[in-house]
């Protein structure tokens, strides 16, 4: 065996490496125990001799080098981490329940900790307090990531929070202090707990690269000015120069898609040529149509599913064949030949709709204490789907048994083997470094597992729920049969199988009738696999920069504790001091989106159930061979594999497939198909073209474009959107083309092929 390492030397020649050392590497490769499409032999070879990652990704991302001496859980870490904490969550708690909302990211915290930081190290004294230094020296790259770490644990609302807020506006339930904050507790910490269970199958083996971590690991690197061998030798300007500038271009230039030429952002042209053509429209529009217009200039738009520098692209081009089969293929055949009467529908919405084409009315089929009136329901109309709509519930279903089936075919054996490996047995610089410290005993996630298991009963048992235990255990044992196989196919995809439509699905025919039971069903079997999977992610990042596995555990456990506090603080403060939050009408735009949303959906899958939607013989009952199809797909994959091991069906992913398009609706073809064209440019054709520039700044890139958008969002947000109830340049900026010229189209009002007449739809329900 031969093998050729290219290594610039002063005469830049190229030194052949010896035949029998390549080959000593070679066997020594920490290979994972499957297929892996993102494995190069070569370039594993490369990082084997290196003493580093065998992934070029992770090589150019994260140093192979730790220094145990680096101050990481100091005062001042903790301070600021708490500060950050109280302050995202909270505001993002406040701005959850309004309409134009924004998000503060853990970006934020991790971009002005570094200031805030080194301004500490520079002015605050150095005194003692309870024996701990308030100004340890030089602020370091650990306490950075133990603080970044801390804001991100609980930067989103909540989910739980999202049922209190259903109970209070819909069926008129106020709980006390004591059931909301156990119900957030155990909805979090269950999730922490089965995470830090599972991380030596998520988070120890180095074929699990968790691909966003990269970005994150990278920005660190950048800001604090490391240099290690794996960003390799190429010259120009530096990567802390570099960063600078995407930074500063990337916020400036967010302000025209974002608020000056929003056409910009939905670059539909093809409509604008044919504004009132239906068709044209529902093939090439962005707000209710297919995309075929290919373009945008909006960052927000291309990295609202995930960042496309930050995917393999292989997984992209799964991604995008799914998006091209289902929905550019499917989709409109669906549509044209009327199926599901879906002519008298826009092509694309998120909305459910009645058999006038208005919104679905969810209060016409209750009775006065929220169950179902089954005369009112027949009297008034069954639910319709948009035909994207309808195809995404079959691609959920789809997906959930083409997990199982992939991981059992492709994943058993390194299930097994990690299973019965230790960390310092792992074959991996990374978990080499990591053994030195002292490791975190499974008890200790045990012990938090039985206190928020405890929760869970105690809020089921002593409120009204209507929820038997049963159906906790049955939704926990969900969420604990699908970590490890979504966690791996997350950890080496970037893509998250979600389980929202399953638990809905398994809620409805087995707890019908209840929508509290329903809500609380969902959010334990789906948000407890959620919530496992970012923090085996947080516990990947720690992993990656070296953070000492106790002190990892202790901040993620108080920042969830806190930060759960804390909103359900900012959220009973707004319910009790804004007027009319909830409604509409509401003059300050606190008319509580997604608490709508998720009302609604524990009507229709709690009330009407999906026995009036799915079983035989109703309308969609057809999307039930979904589950039979994911089922058998990864088997023609897996046996294809045996017979051409090294053809492209390697890189064929079903779940991916599948699951990749999982964010429509509320995601539109906008955010996949520009996604999939700047996936393509920089994770393959620069990668491969240009190897030593993508090493070197790929993942700069991404960090400094993702970092100027969430600057340049709340900018735009605060400056210019809620000051004076958003009425800024709304006779003038706002009017003018470039912000209306996509709206007035067939596309921008979601218009149907048919115009309704009356009404449409079966005669009976």
């Amino acid at each position: 065996m031969s093998a050729y390492v290219a290594r610039s030397g002063s005469s830049g020649s190229v030194e052949k490496i010896d035949s029998e050392k390549a080959a000593l590497a070679a066997d020594a490769l920490p290979l994972a125990d499957f297929d892996d499409p993102n494995i190069d032999e070569q370039e594993a070879i490369a990082g084997v001799l290196e003493d580093d990652s065998p992934y070029p990704e992770v090589r150019s991302a994260v140093a192979n080098t730790d220094d145990p001496t680096i101050p990481v859980g100091t005062l001042r870490a903790w301070i600021m981490g708490f500060f950050w904490v109280i302050i995202i969550p909270g505001l993002n708690q406040f701005f959850f329940f309004r309409y134009p909302s924004v998000n503060i990211t853990g970006i934020v915290a991790q971009l002005l900790s570094f200031p805030m930081g080194r301004f500490w190290a520079a002015v605050v004294p150095n005194i003692s307090v309870f024996g701990a230094r308030l100004n340890p020296g030089p602020f370091t790259i650990k306490e950075h990531v133990l603080i970044t770490i801390m804001a991100t644990v609980g930067w989103q609302s909540a989910y739980a929070t999202d049922i209190i807020a259903v109970q209070r506006v819909f069926y008129g339930q106020v709980f006390n202090f004591s059931y909301q904050w156990m119900l957030v507790m155990s909805t979090q910490l269950i999730g922490f707990s089965l995470g830090g269970i599972m991380r030596r199958f998520l988070v120890l083996p180095p074929s699990m690269i968790w691909p966003t971590n990269l970005v994150t690991c990278a920005l660190f690197n950048t800001l604090h000015a490391q240099t290690y061998a794996g960003i390799g030798k190429r010259g120009g300007v530096s990567r802390e120069r570099f960063f600078v500038y995407v930074f500063c271009g990337g916020c400036a230039w967010y302000f025209f898609p974002g608020y000056l030429f929003q056409a910009l952002s939905y670059f539909t042209w093809v409509c604008w040529i044919a504004p009132d053509n239906i068709v044209v429209n529902q093939l090439f529009g962005y707000e209710s149509g297919l995309g075929m217009s290919l373009i945008t200039f909006d960052w927000a738009q291309i990295t609202y599913v995930t960042n496309p520098l930050a995917t393999p692209w292989w997984s992209e081009a799964n991604i995008l064949g799914g998006f091209v089969i289902f929905f550019w293929i499917l989709t409109p055949i669906l549509y044209y030949t009327n199926t599901w009467y879906s002519k008298y529908l826009p092509m694309l919405s998120r909305t459910s709709y009645d058999n006038t084409g208005a919104g679905y009315n969810v209060s016409a089929i209750l009775n006065a204490d929220n169950t179902l009136n089954a005369t009112a329901y027949e009297e008034y109309s069954p639910l319709f789907l948009s035909t994207t709509f309808a195809v995404s519930y079959g691609l959920s279903f789809a997906s959930i048994t083409a997990t199982i089936t992939h991981a059992v075919l492709f994943f058993r054996k390194q299930i097994w083997a990690q299973s019965r490996r230790s960390i310092d047995e792992q074959p991996d610089i990374h978990a080499r470094l990591m053994s030195k410290y002292r490791q975190v005993p499974e008890w200790w996630y045990l012990i938090v597992f039985v206190v928020m298991f405890v929760f869970g009963i105690i809020v089921i048992e002593v409120w009204p729920t209507q929820f038997p235990v049963w159906g906790f255990v049955l939704a926990l044992l969900i969420a604990f049969f699908y970590i490890i196989p979504i966690g791996m196919i997350q950890a080496i995809t970037n893509q998250q199988v979600g389980l929202n439509v399953v638990t809905e699905l398994v809620v409805g025919y087995a707890i019908p009738g209840r929508p509290l039971a329903m809500m609380l069903f969902k959010t334990w079997g789906y948000i407890t696999m959620a919530q496992a999977l970012q923090f085996a992610s947080d516990f990947k990042l720690g992993h990656y920069m070296k953070i000492p596995p106790r002190t990892m555990f202790f901040a993620q456990v108080s920042a969830a504790a806190v930060a759960g506090t804390v909103q359900l603080g900012v959220q009973a403060w707004m319910f009790t001091n804004i007027v009319d939050i909830c409604s509409s009408k509401q003059p300050d735009g606190f008319i509580c989106p997604s608490t709508e949303v998720f009302g609604t959906a524990s009507i229709i899958w709690g009330v009407i159930g999906p026995q009036r939607q799915f079983s035989p013989g109703q309308m969609y009952s057809g999307l039930l061979w979904f589950f039979l199809v994911g089922a058998l797909c990864p088997f023609a994959a897996w046996a294809i594999s045996l017979k051409w091991p090294n053809s492209f069906i390697r890189y064929v992913n079903f779940p991916v497939i599948f699951t990749g398009t999982g964010y429509i609706p509320p995601a539109t073809a906008v955010n996949y198909i520009p996604w999939a064209i700047v996936g393509f440019i920089f994770q393959y054709v620069i990668r491969r073209r240009h190897f030593s520039w993508w090493t070197k700044y790929n993942y700069v890139l991404a960090a400094g474009l993702d970092s100027g958008l969430a600057i340049s969002i709340i900018l735009i947000f605060f400056c210019l959107q809620y000051p004076a109830n958003g009425t800024i340049g709304s006779t003038n900026i706002a009017t003018w083309w470039g912000n209306t010229v996509f709206k007035n189209t067939a596309d921008g009002q979601g218009l149907s092929y048919y115009t309704i007449n009356g009404t449409f739809g079966p005669s009976k329900w």
